[in-house]
């Protein structure tokens, strides 16, 4: 199986041979391979404790342990990792073995470099076509009730969300970044009885204003330097189903009449095609910005905010949902414990008040985030407040504007805030007006 796409990941080599171990790790790091190597079977579980691999080339002969008593527990450790096992040629019936219980491939030794990485590519794009299918399975599945809360303001939101659902009123969703937005958009449309259709997202801030009119409307082969190939557009992918404009605040003013229209009339035409086409799609949007404050500025059209903003939905900051917050982090850890095969199963109470004291200006990103990272490094049952990384720092005492701080503390505290709040780099040092390689340094001066 040759591999269709460029693959990357992260290898863990397990064999008591130091000469293999140096000719397989050089062999794969040449191929941009992030390459872990172990002697044994022990110190295979320790890195697998530290680190998360997506491919092990474990030796079924490893001194004195049994090669297929380290699959097993390497498998119940991380069941995730696809494991391929190397023996030799007089090994191969024990290989098989191997195979039924749990292995993926075997490689009989001595081999060539392009038989190792040929079998490291193959497993690895298998791994990732794997990853990619749940993900679709995913978002093919109803969604279920992840959105349960404790608190007033959420709970309202909620019911609304819910009683909306079946209608094709466009909905506008708002709160700061990272408060779930999306996903309560995606939670919407699988509410509603479009829930069997595509539910497809344009991410309005990372496209210009040319790029923006082709990925949302399509465009004909020719139509503009650069068109090899005609192409559909979400408009097209989403008919019949929901299209969310994600961060509406930031699509472009001068294309917001073409917009405005398809929202009116459900018409459009693609770059290149002068023929009028239609489309079946409910509209949501959302946004972490003032759109109103916008109209008056002139930086976004009246008109569009009546049309998107037929019901409005606001959800709160997570640091106004303290009754959630404990929640969310058991649900996330359950979710991560699953995918990982790590031992966390829950928070020392230690851990639980470094939780509620935190003022999360990421929001539920931002707790996701820490949950996840915790389950990787945390060694044991339960969370401690040193697998959180969240710092010592109180609500009371998040370093504001006006404080007697020096400059360089100010600087610190905005841009981690920033980095909580963004979903890529490129974002944050959009936000900071600085650039990705600033922003690197700036990154690696705060210690962040």
């Amino acid at each position: 199986m040759k591999p269709t796409t460029e693959v990357t990941g992260r290898i863990l080599l397990v064999d008591d041979e130091p000469a293999i171990l140096r000719t397989f790790r050089s062999c794969l790091e040449e191929r941009g391979y992030n390459v872990m190597s172990s002697g044994s079977g022990a110190q295979a579980e320790a890195l697998l404790q530290r680190q998360v691999f997506d491919l092990c080339f474990l030796d079924l002969r490893l001194g004195e342990e049994n090669g297929l008593e380290v699959l097993q527990r390497l498998r119940s450790q991380a069941p995730w990792m696809r494991v391929v096992i190397v023996t030799a040629l007089s090994a191969v019936d024990t290989a098989v073995e191997a195979i039924k219980a749990g292995a993926s491939d075997y490689l009989v030794k001595p081999c060539s470099p392009d038989q190792l990485c040929l079998a490291a590519a193959k497993q690895l794009e298998i791994g990732q076509l794997a990853t990619r299918l749940a993900v679709l399975e995913g978002q093919l599945r109803p969604p279920s009730d992840v959105f349960g809360s404790d608190n007033p303001a959420m709970m309202a939101v909620l019911e609304t969300a819910r009683q909306v659902a079946d209608t094709d009123a466009n909905v506008l969703v708002l709160g700061e970044s990272g408060t779930g937005k999306g996903e309560l958009a995606r939670a919407i449309h699988g509410w509603s009885r479009r829930a069997r259709k595509s539910f497809v997202t344009i991410n309005c801030p990372s496209l210009s204003v040319e790029l923006m009119e082709s990925e949302m409307f399509g465009h004909n082969r020719g139509a503009f330097t650069g068109a090899t190939d005609s192409t559909l557009g979400r408009v097209s992918q989403a008919d019949g189903g929901t299209l969310l404009l994600d961060e509406i605040g930031d699509f472009p003013l001068s294309l917001q009449p073409k917009l405005l229209r398809f929202i009116q009339d459900k018409e459009y035409e693609r770059i290149g095609d002068p023929v009028t086409r239609q489309a079946d799609v409910r509209i949501l949007a959302a946004t972490n910005r003032d759109l109103e404050a916008m109209v008056r500025a002139g930086q976004f059209r009246e008109d569009l905010l009546y049309r998107i903003n037929v019901i409005t939905l606001h959800l709160p900051p997570l640091r106004e949902r303290p009754e959630d917050i404990r929640d969310l982090a058991e649900r996330f850890l359950l979710m991560f414990v699953r995918s990982y095969g790590r031992p966390a199963r829950g928070f020392s109470e230690a851990a639980q008040a470094a939780l509620l004291g935190y003022h999360w200006p990421g929001n539920i990103r931002e707790l996701r985030n820490v949950v996840e990272r915790a389950s990787i490094i945390c060694p044991q049952e339960l969370i401690e407040t040193t697998h959180l990384g969240l710092g010592e720092q109180p609500i009371g005492s998040v370093p504001r504007v006006g404080m007697p701080l020096r400059l360089e503390e100010l600087e610190r505290a905005h841009i981690a805030a920033v980095l909580a709040t963004s979903e890529t780099l490129e974002q944050a040092a959009k936000t900071l007006g600085i650039d990705a390689s600033t922003l690197y340094r700036k990154r690696k001066q705060f210690g962040l």
